[in-house]
């Protein structure tokens, strides 16, 4: 049941002594203050991170042709190494259920034309499988399909802004769209989180490409995604074995770093997780370091106030009250200095964390946020720790004799 004169003397005391109630405070939000903003910086890193790779599946390869570098199997350095649709289907069989999906790609440049609108824009003829790969979202209409790769259909799947660009009020969908003089279908619309320069991209079938613009099977670069079971140390040890294997189809020595390009982003990945977790760590050792000091801090201030109030607990107990009494008001005292200053810490922690994170994008760190979970976890914590904290020098106080408590100095 609730007793107005134990919480009224409880509130007295804290008036009484606002520079030992307010020093006690500090500790315990500033612990709780500090623990949010840490954790909200390293969220913010890990936001950075899930952007930077957010346009790209997290499993791709990306396989690229150069010139070589080296003399190797009797042929001289300085040859162009040219990928054709026979290596992409080469690799499919040879590596089967290590491979998820699949893409050849082809680079292009064109002016594109829509009644009187024109601009310029880049060309990436694709297969099917492109659009896991790309994280690509068709908001309407279609992706290019197999059918379009087998038939060599004149139809093309146009950005978020280029539809913006050229169409302005009228959907895309169903129109023609003048790609360098040739007349091409607008099947589907696409929207990309890879920002403006990927939604100002035009994709069409790699096959159609081939037979306008090169009249051969030759394609710019193979992209793969890697079959996701794998771990990273799988994947890397997969993209090595792809890539010493390509080097020998084409007799590039093993040492040309040129020739041909693997880039795996399990590499990628897998120093970016090892990163943001010694981050984590490192974030909860100094949080968790942080919140001990506060529950030192508040233990100390604790044992002080039990200490200077030795005389009055004496004359307390002279009176009659009981030990349950005296531990009460000491316990529930620190209790309530901890929840204040805890919501109080919370609030500052985590305003401060909302209000700096546009200022924090230049500083690379994105959207930085904390879990109210960890941090109110954090809060009770500190609650629990100012209970025990109030508790165990009060309990210790109210088994003193008053005749001890009176005569102490």
């Amino acid at each position: 049941m609730f007793d107005r004169d134990l919480w009224r003397e409880i509130f007295q005391s804290i008036n009484m002594n606002k520079t030992r109630s307010l020093l006690s405070g500090f500790t315990v939000a500033f612990a709780i203050s500090l623990f949010a903003i840490l954790f909200g910086l390293v969220n913010g890193l890990v936001n950075t991170f899930d952007t930077a790779f957010s346009d790209d599946a997290s499993n791709s390869i990306f396989i690229q042709s150069g010139r070589t570098s080296k003399a190797s199997n009797g042929l001289q350095a300085g040859r162009q190494i040219q990928f054709k649709n026979e290596d992409k289907k080469w690799i499919e069989k040879e590596f089967g259920d290590k491979v998820q999906y699949i893409t050849s790609r082809i680079y292009l440049n064109v002016t594109a034309t829509f009644r009187n609108e024109k601009s310029n824009y880049s060309i990436r003829a694709v297969n099917p499988d492109h659009q896991y790969l790309e994280n690509t979202k068709v908001t309407y209409g279609r992706y290019v399909n197999e059918s379009d790769i087998k038939n060599k259909t004149k139809v093309v799947v146009i950005g978020r802004l280029v539809e913006e660009d050229l169409f302005l009020k009228t959907t895309a969908i169903g129109k023609y769209i003048n790609l360098n003089g040739i007349q091409y279908k607008v099947v589907g619309v696409f929207n990309d989180d890879g920002g403006d320069n990927e939604e100002r991209l035009i994709y069409m079938p790699v096959s159609t490409a081939q037979q306008i613009y090169g009249n051969n099977d030759h394609i710019d670069q193979i992209n793969l995604t890697y079959n996701p079971e794998m771990s990273f140390d799988a994947a890397i040890g997969f993209s090595t074995i792809l890539t010493k294997k390509l080097k020998d189809r084409f007799m590039v020595s093993q040492n040309d770093q040129r020739a041909i390009r693997v880039r795996n982003l399990a590499n990628e990945s897998k120093a970016i997780n090892q990163m943001t977790g010694g981050l984590g760590v490192m974030v909860l050792f100094i949080g968790f370091g942080t919140l001990i000091a506060g529950i030192v801090g508040i233990s100390n201030m604790m044992i002080f106030i039990v200490k200077e109030r030795t005389k009055e607990i004496g004359i307390r107990k002279a009176l009659g009250a009981s030990p349950k009494s005296i531990v009460s008001i000491i316990l529930l005292e620190s209790i309530l200095i901890t929840i204040i200053a805890g919501l109080i810490g919370l609030i500052v922690g985590m305003g401060v964390v909302e209000l700096s994170g546009p200022l924090l994008e230049k500083y690379f760190i994105k959207d930085p946020s904390v879990s109210l979970n960890i941090v109110v976890s954090a809060l009770f914590t500190l609650i629990l720790a100012g209970a025990i904290a109030g508790y165990l020098p009060a309990k210790k106080a109210s088994r003193i004799k008053p005749i001890v408590a009176l005569r102490d100095d």
